[in-house]
């Protein structure tokens, strides 16, 4: 819980004061005070900002949604056979968030890894990207953790090596320091190095000095080197400068070798400023190019050789990972040589000599590393470690100019960079700072910004630094200074104080110091640093002495002795005049007492006392401080403690109240030994001196708070002064916390009791998180001192009771705060809202420390503050008071408030909640529902809660929560769509996680509550719905509409769920990889074509980013455009996983409740069991994704095997209408595995049927009902390139499935296929006995829908053709209809539609036709049920009409009785009504003769119904029919109602009519010309460029083989239609009115034509050549039809002789004359239409112009040669018909002259002489004929 952490202190262990003169402390409790604050451990409470360890979330597979056309399942299975032959990849290889991108569907037992589930969880699949870190800081108010503060960068440095090019033999030594150029001020102290001429010129043993750096400014490490000061008259420094290249002689070499260790004083060399990070200042400097400086940025993105990588490298998790070594060596050519001594403010000084480069190399590296403030739990808090700015400016200047000298001018001096190895070292805790960054030997240099920056000091130092600058004298001198600190002036030999630190490492602390020689010089200049170790305290009389020597550089007898010349001293007290320069007189020589001014007196000043010794001195100190007001509080401070202040003791109540005045700074500095102090003073002073401090505190703990650089909420120093430094005084004196709640309750109360308490009451609101931090810190401290040394180790510190004074004084001081925010609140005021979070995170604090149960009495006093549903702002506070205490580790674990209650929290929770989604403000239910979501992901991915038995713990935690919900629906339907998504995850979540047992209580109340309950998961699914953008599904929107933007449609926009932004920016934060990398597999080669254009940014991010600002006003559809293709990609596998696992999880619930419904133990309506049917129907009605289709089927299964008699019956009809409109939507579709469920789900429908129906007529009924709905949504053809329709793929696939469905073979396979056992068809539902399963009913059933198939898809064929080949037309509704014949509604449809067309087409008996068929449908139907007035008699009639109307009366309509078709329609009246469209359609056909029949049929029903106006109305038609049939038969012209043609089609575009005959009905007006030019413009049209059209002009036998191929014939022959009684072998010629049948019905079905034809090849002969060939056709049904043609199913023909054909004429002519004159006529007026007949046929026969007819029979077959051929029984019937016909033409002219009279005199006499000499003629070839006339 808390936990100690060691000080991470940057103090130099060089720097850090140890108290070296051993002062006893206890005497000043201020320094004591001090001492601990700097020097003890930190303790941090481990529980404060919570602690969450999650699992990672679930990996998303590709969720396969298929549309009908497409089969992604098998793309993706040869796109991953594919790449596995690849080489193979790496997973990380792919950008993903979540795993492979493609991996492989996974297999179906695989999908779920739990075998309890059939899917993943729905709510990771919402949060994918859950970040709890994330989540908790958009909690308002919400506390960040800080990292105690850490200052930029470190970087070390090692010296390598120092070269000359005269080599090197003498040591070197030098100082590096950070120095800022512009301000000209040393930024750090020196670190020392030298360098001894040995044999390798590496220095590897040398420690390396570390600096730290602010942000990137004008920073340069400053490098001074010296040497051993030069022998007068011995070898120079000038030999390292020579231009021409010498090397030193041996002889030069030894000398220099022998002095060096004869001089032990050192003279300054040259020196050199390398800039750290700009690499402008250089480019002022027009010095040599050279690569930019070692930690300037730009190099970090170019390719260069000698580059330097910036050293953070962002790891994905977003952790800063350090590579181990990112170090730069530099080498430094451009050293500058020295002429003379110098300070450090003579660099920039332009009047000073340009020196001399030194020919020489100094080779440095330099490292950056992580600032050690930032250990590695709190990297991911601290965000990056500051390097990123440096990363950050980029300016792409590879080679900048480096400074080769400040500002010379150019020299050929060079630099280079060379990188190291950057290896990078796993960051696994031990070994994450790759190698330590600090070793033992390194030396820290002290930061002198420490002591000016804006913040606290957390270390203790406490050490004078000493810079000796110039001495002034008259005469030239080589001078060097000794400088030491002595306690007092008494004893001018005594031993100085050991307080100079050394140059050496490692050595301990001197007696002194010394600074450089400088040579010859009147005016001496220093640039040393002298550093020393202070005392705690010190007298007036502690002071620094310096001392002047002069040195002789030769060597006389012995080595050179350092002579004095004067001394100097400085007291310490002066040390409050800080950083200005102070000027000394030098003293001759040193007496007794010389600080004091008596003492003075007696002294001898060198230059006349003037001051001519300059020196500046630099105080660094956290135990001193320089505000006096500080050091007066800390004295008053002291005489307290030690009780030696005055007994009025009102000093300390000043100090402390002049503590408001101290600048910010100083106050900042020593703000944790101040606060600490106060503390004290609460805790254990006087009541005055309480409030005294408590208000001080309040003050300055505000004024901290209101100069804090960033607005923070919280201060970040006093964020740190709370979590790490504050301990309580370690347990030294008693816990302050008791104190501070007093002191605070009663101001509290004193404001609530109306006094009046100053401003200072609203600083202690605004900082009351400060105290109420304090308060818990130290009740924790105290808890943990309590119980740390008695526990066992590895138990948990069991919670404090805290005693019942303290608690109710809290108790008090809470009550007084929740009024505040109560009471501001409603001013809406900011403060309110913040002082509400800090008293949230004070009970979430004390849930970890106290008794719970004391807590939640805190927690109930706030909702009884905030009870119900409040006013906005007060709700929001109160919601998010819940937040922040839910959010608490142990949230879960908590107890009730009585021990028996199940979790007090969560009850709470649930109730407030729900309030809130009933609440008016938009924006808190959104908050609420958010609230939900985000605490249930917590638990998911709790990493202590992944076992069942705690995940079903949380589950039962909230089920209460469903129930609300189900108790009041209405809260939950007023929520918008987003809302409701999150509850309903969250509810799928529970009920996921429940065991059976509870759940059956969410069912078990009442019906109407389960159906809410499902109503619930019906809302599910149509929120997840998954729509494919541009599906078109074969759900109603076809491929043309838009996706609609669809309230329920999840697109991605902010209002779909804070998570898919999370998600979104996790997955850009990866970033693609280049194009064209093989291994990218399948999906991304559509995207990458799209990622480098213009418009798309190619960084995710900049995606992202861009997506979303322009997201203002746009569209879904817009957004979801602008987004990079791959993040697109994202968001649909997120919508994809998503809407799968809700489905699945619906699913899931959905088989458990059939389950338990089995066994009636839940509540539900059984006799409809509409839960069930409900859901399936939003099931099937949805785009579902595979794996969902996979696991539907075994549920469907079992749901059917359960409860299908409920299912099946008369009342689910809807139901099952749905289930198989959607079965054969899915047998459509081209993905196999989805296509075979389909065709297992109609099995399954079958058993049913067979089970629970015995027959499967109704089933047949709704499937060709649902295959005819289906029709509309397919689209059975498509085009093909030459723009013709064929077969789609679509309808092909749904044939293989009805085949498939009757396939016993396949069929177990196909189970097995589907994961259903094999027998599952056949076994034998409960309760039944024998098995009823029957193959070939199946069978019929299937072929059955085929014929619907077949028929509609030929329809559609047809498409464009439909207008112009109207008998096809006709014909494809005709097979529409008999195909749909099982459901009256559509035969009836399809009929109609036919009727229609026919009627169009003006084919009026036809349309007629369809007119009593439908009748007919009608009335078999009434016939069946006995209902109207018809009988099996009836129907009888009604066939003799229409062939069609079948004769069998079955109960097959009854059976279609489906919701929405069915007998409703059935009815006498439709029957009626369409018997009367029939009876006019056949008038207007003028077949009156059918009329009068269809009259008949109608007169009973107005009988029955006593319709005597109806009746006498069909009576009177009746007339008219009769007086028109009378008309008919009597006229001289016979009547004929229709031609008939023969049509013959020869020819393969002709398709299915090739080598067909038919026989075409035509209205009677149309001639043979006509239907040639119909049928050729109809089938012209066909023919394509290899095609063309001819028609054969006679009507000899075909013999199809014989034609041209590429020729499409068609044949047209006029033919006859044949009666019922006709002798077809007569040998007549046929004249149709001489049939008797005139008034017979006029129902043809054989027809005949004749065809002459020679058999001596010639075309044409006489009539002694010519042949007659009779054909008879017989057609498939009598015309009238419902078809305008119907085909010639046989033809049989006959042959007669010319013989034969001569006698026919001649008996026709004589038939039809005998005919005129036998009729018998009805009266004598009717003379005159006989007449006219009469004369024509005899003026055909006997006038003389047409002898040809008689005559030429005889000249043909009487005279000569022809007549010996005939046999002799032919001779004789020719003249038998011969003398036959001039009988009757003799009777007739007789008959002639009675009928005429004058007008007709003349006609007769050319009648009489015609005959006459006809007669004559004849007597020529019959002698005979003259006797028998």
């Amino acid at each position: 819980m808390l936990s100690l952490r060691p000080r991470r202190d940057s103090t130099p262990v060089t720097t850090k004061w140890h108290n070296k003169f051993e002062e006893n402390l206890e005497q000043w409790p201020h320094l004591k005070e001090l001492v601990q604050c700097y020097t003890t451990d930190w303790v941090k409470d481990d529980n404060k900002y919570g602690h969450y360890e999650s699992v990672g979330p679930p990996a998303f597979q590709n969720q396969i949604y298929e549309g009908p056309d497409t089969d992604i399942e098998t793309e993706m299975h040869l796109a991953g056979a594919r790449r596995t032959k690849a080489d193979d990849t790496t997973d990380d290889d792919l950008p993903s968030t979540s795993g492979r991108q493609f991996t492989d569907v996974a297999s179906d037992s695989a999908h779920s890894n739990d075998p309890k589930h059939f899917g993943q969880s729905p709510l990771p699949a919402y949060e994918p990207a859950f970040d709890w870190e994330n989540e908790r800081s958009l909690i308002c108010g919400q506390r960040v953790p800080e990292t105690p503060l850490s200052h930029g960068l470190k970087i070390s440095v090692k010296v390598l090596s120092l070269s000359f090019q005269a080599g090197l033999v003498e040591p070197f030594y030098g100082t590096i320091c950070l120095y800022n150029r512009e301000r000209r001020e040393k930024l750090s102290e020196d670190f020392y190095f030298r360098h001894a001429p040995t044999e390798t010129q590496n220095i590897s043993f040398e420690p390396r000095g570390i600096f730290y750096l602010d942000a990137p400014s004008s920073v340069c490490l400053l490098i001074q080197l010296e040497k051993h000061a030069t022998e007068e008259g011995g070898v120079t420094s000038a030999v390292y400068s020579r231009k021409e290249p010498v090397h030193l002689t041996e002889k030069e070499k030894q000398k220099l070798q022998v002095w060096s260790q004869i001089m032990p004083y050192r003279e300054s060399f040259a020196w050199a400023m390398v800039s750290l990070f700009d690499n402008s200042i250089g480019a002022v400097s027009g010095g040599s190019a050279s690569p930019s400086s070692p930690l300037a940025p730009s190099i970090s993105g170019s390719s260069h050789d000698g580059v330097f990588e910036p050293s953070a490298k962002v790891t994905l998790d977003g952790k800063l990972g350090y590579s181990s070594r990112s170090s730069v060596v530099v080498e430094i050519s451009n050293l500058n040589k020295v002429k003379e001594s110098y300070t450090e403010d003579s660099f920039q000084d332009p009047k000073r000599k340009i020196h001399k480069p030194v020919k020489g190399v100094l080779r440095l590296e330099i490292e950056k590393h992580q600032n050690d403030h930032v250990d590695l739990e709190n990297l991911s808090e601290s965000g990056s470690v500051t390097n990123d700015s440096i990363d950050d400016r980029i300016n792409d200047s590879t080679y900048g100019k480096l400074p080769s000298n400040g500002l010379d001018g150019p020299q050929g001096s060079s630099s280079n960079w060379n990188s190291f190895d950057t290896k990078e070292i796993s960051g696994n805790g031990s070994n994450s700072h790759g190698n330590p960054v600090t070793g033992p030997d390194d030396f820290q240099a002290f930061d002198f910004r420490t002591t000016s920056r804006n913040g606290p000091f957390l270390q203790l130092f406490h050490c004078l630094y000493v810079y000796p600058m110039t001495v002034s004298l008259s005469r030239k001198r080589n001078l060097f200074i000794r400088v030491e600190l002595r306690e007092d002036d008494n004893d001018i030999h005594g031993q100085p104080l050991e307080a100079m630190y050394p140059r050496e490492p490692g050595a301990s602390l001197q007696k002194w110091a010394h600074t450089q020689v400088t040579v010859g010089a009147r005016v001496a200049c220093y640039h040393d640093e002298i550093k020393l170790s202070l005392p705690a305290t010190w007298t007036p009389t502690h002071h620094l002495l310096f001392t002047f020597f002069h040195v002789d550089l030769q060597t006389k007898l012995e080595a050179p002795k350092p002579v004095v010349i004067g001394y100097a001293s400085l007291p310490l007290s002066t040390l409050a005049q800080l950083r200005s320069e102070i000027s000394l007189p030098i003293m001759k020589e040193l007496v007794p007492h010389y600080l004091q001014d008596m003492g003075r007196e007696r002294l001898d000043y060198l230059e006349d006392g003037k001051n001519v010794f300059r020196l500046r001195l630099r105080l660094c100190s956290s135990l001193y401080p320089i505000n006096e007001r500080i050091r007066d509080f800390f004295l008053e401070y002291d005489r307290h403690t030690l009780r030696t202040s005055a007994p009025w003791g009102s000093e300390l109540l000043e100090a402390i109240n002049s503590l408001k005045n101290v600048d910010s700074i100083a106050l900042l500095q020593f703000l944790h030994p101040i606060l600490n102090m106060l503390l004290h003073l609460i805790g254990n002073g006087g009541e005055t001196l309480q409030v005294a401090a408590f208000r001080a505190m309040v003050n300055i703990v505000t004024r901290v708070q209101q100069e804090s650089v960033d607005d923070a909420e919280r201060n970040h120093f006093l964020v740190n002064y709370v979590d790490y430094a504050f301990d309580d005084f370690g347990g030294r004196q008693p816990p302050v916390y008791p104190g501070l709640s007093t002191v605070w309750g009663s101001l509290a109360r004193s404001k609530a009791k109306g006094y009046r308490v100053g401003p200072v009451y609203d600083d202690v609101l605004a900082m009351a998180w400060f105290f109420l931090e304090l308060i818990v810190k130290s009740m924790a401290l105290e808890k943990m001192r309590l119980f740390y040394h008695d526990l066992p180790l590895g138990e948990d510190i069991p919670p404090m009771q805290l005693k019942e004074g303290v608690f109710r004084c809290i108790m008090q001081l809470y009550d007084c705060l929740l009024t505040e925010v109560h009471e501001r609140c409603k001013k809406g005021l900011g403060l309110a809202k913040r002082l509400n979070s800090s008293l949230a995170f004070f009970c979430y604090d004390l849930l970890s420390i106290i008794e719970p149960r004391q807590v939640f009495e805190l927690v109930s006093l706030y909702l009884d503050k905030f009870s119900g549903v409040c006013q906005s702002v007060l709700h929001d506070c109160k919601l998010t008071f819940l937040q922040i205490i839910c959010d608490h580790d142990l949230f879960v674990e908590m107890p009730g408030r009585d021990p028996s209650d199940r979790n007090y929290l969560s009850s709470v929770l649930i109730q407030e909640l729900f309030l809130t989604w009933d609440h008016d403000d938009l924006s808190l239910r959104a908050k609420a529902a958010r609230v939900l979501v985000v605490l249930f992901c917590k638990h998911e991915f709790d990493a202590r809660y992944q076992k069942p038995e705690d995940k079903l713990y949380i589950a039962q935690l909230y089920f209460p929560l469903i129930g609300q919900i189900l108790d009041e629906m209405p809260v939950f339907y007023n929520l918008n769509a987003v809302e409701k998504r999150e509850v309903l995850v969250a509810i799928l979540q529970i009920v996921r996680n429940l065991d059976d047992a509870s759940l059956v209580k969410a069912w078990q109340q009442s019906i109407a509550r389960t159906r809410l309950f499902f109503k619930l998961m019906e809302e599910c699914l149509v929120l997840f719905e998954h729509k494919k953008p541009a599906d078109g599904m074969l759900m109603g929107s076809s491929s043309q509409s838009p996706v609609g933007d669809g309230p329920a449609s999840p697109k991605y926009s902010d209002r779909l769920s804070p998570a898919i932004n999370n998600y979104l920016s996790e997955a850009s934060r990866q970033e693609v990889r280049p194009q064209g990398t093989p291994e990218n597999g399948y999906s991304w080669q559509r995207v990458n074509s799209q990622l480098s254009s213009p418009s798309q940014p190619y960084s995710l991010r900049e995606a992202l980013l861009h997506a979303q600002s322009s997201r203002i006003g746009a569209s879904a559809q817009a957004l979801r455009e602008s987004l990079h293709p791959i993040l697109r990609q994202k968001l649909e596998l997120w919508e994809e996983n998503l809407s799968a696992s809700v489905s699945l999880q619906v699913l899931e619930i959905t088989e458990k409740f059939t389950v338990m419904a089995a066994s009636h133990s839940i509540a539900t309506d059984y006799g409809k069991f509409d839960c069930v049917t409900a859901i399936f129907m939003s099931f099937f009605s949805r785009n579902q994704s595979l794996t969902f289709w996979k696991s539907l089927l075994p549920v469907f299964n079992s749901v059917f095997n359960l409860h299908g008699t409920t299912l099946m019956s008369r009342e689910n009809d809807r139901f099952l209408k749905q289930v198989t409109f959607h079965l054969l939507r899915l047998a459509v579709f081209r993905n196999d595995n989805i296509r075979k469920r389909a065709v297992n789900g109609l099995q399954i429908l079958m058993r049913s049927s067979f089970y629970y129906f015995m027959q499967t007529a109704r089933l047949r009924a709704m499937l060709i009902i649902t295959l005819s709905e289906l029709m509309s949504d397919v689209q059975v053809t498509q085009m093909k390139a030459d723009g013709t329709l064929e077969e789609s793929g679509e309808a092909r696939r749904l044939r293989k499935s009805l085949e498939e469905v009757a396939d016993a073979a396949k069929s177990p396979s196909l189970l097995r296929e589907c994961g259903l056992p094999e027998s599952a068809l056949l076994e034998i539902p409960e309760k039944m006995t024998e098995n009823r399963w029957s193959w070939s009913d199946v069978k019929y059933l299937s072929d059955s829908l085929l014929l619907a198939l077949d028929a509609s898809l030929e329809h559609a064929l047809l498409g464009s053709m439909m207008t112009m080949d109207r008998y096809a037309a006709a014909e494809s509704f005709y097979k529409l209809a008999m195909a749909f014949a099982p459901v009256p509604d559509l035969h009836i449809m399809w009929l109609l539609h036919l009727c229609d067309a026919h009627q169009e087409m003006q084919s009026w008996a036809e349309s007629a036709q369809c007119a009593v068929a439908v009748a007919g449908i009608v009335m078999q139907a009434l016939v069946a049920r006995n209902d109207g007035v018809w009988s099996k008699d009836h129907i009888t009639a009604l066939r003799k009409i229409c062939p069609m109307v079948s004769s069998e009366i079955s109960s097959e309509a009854a059976a279609a009785e489906v919701e929405g078709y069915g007998a409703s329609k059935l009815t006498v009246d439709s029957a009626v009504k369409y018997l009367q469209l029939a009876n006019k359609l056949f008038s207007q056909a003028e077949l009156f003769h059918f009329c009068a029949n269809i009259l008949e049929l109608v007169i009973p029903v107005y009988k029955s119904r006593r319709a005597y106006g109806q009746l006498s109305k069909c009576h009177t038609m009746l007339t008219n029919i009769y007086e028109s049939i009378l008309e008919q038969e009597s006229s001289p012209i016979p009547f004929t109602d229709a031609t008939y043609y023969r049509v013959g089609f020869y020819g393969d575009r002709f398709g299915k009519l090739d080598r067909k005959e038919y026989v075409y009905r035509e209205p009677r007006d149309v001639r043979l010309g006509d239907i040639m030019e119909k049928l050729s413009h109809i089938y012209e049209s066909r023919m394509d460029g290899n095609h063309t059209l001819h028609i054969i002009p006679d009507s000899r036998q075909v013999k199809a083989d014989e034609l041209q191929p590429g020729v499409c014939y068609l044949q047209i022959t006029a033919v006859d239609p044949v009666m019922e009684d006709e002798d077809l072998g007569s040998r007549r010629e046929r004249i149709f009115s001489l049939s008797t049948g005139s008034v017979r019905a006029r129902v043809f079905d054989r027809f005949l034509f004749d065809t002459p034809f020679t058999k001596n090849g010639k075309t044409q002969g006489g009539l002694e050549d010519q042949w007659k060939r009779r054909t008879v056709l017989q057609t498939e049904g009598s015309f009238p039809a419902l078809v305008n043609r119907l085909v010639v199913t046989k033809s049989e023909s006959l042959e007669f002789s010319p013989v034969e054909n001569a006698i026919g004429m001649i008996e026709t002519r004589t038939a039809a004359l005998r005919n005129e004159l036998e009729e018998p006529r009805s009266s004598e007026g009717d003379q005159l239409p006989r007449l006219q007949s009469l004369q024509r046929i005899l003026q055909g026969s006997v006038a003389v112009q047409v002898n040809s007819g008689v005559l030429s029979v005889c000249t043909a077959f009487l005279s000569g040669e022809p007549a010996t051929r005939l046999r002799s029984q032919e001779l004789q019937q020719l003249i038998a018909a011969l003398l036959e016909f001039m009988a009757v033409c003799k009777r007739a002219i007789r008959v002639h002259f009675r009928l005429i009279g004058e007008e007709d005199q003349e006609f007769h006499t050319q009648l009489v002489n015609g005959f006459q000499s006809l007669t004559a003629e004849l007597s020529h070839y019959i002698p005979a004929i003259l006797s028998e006339l």
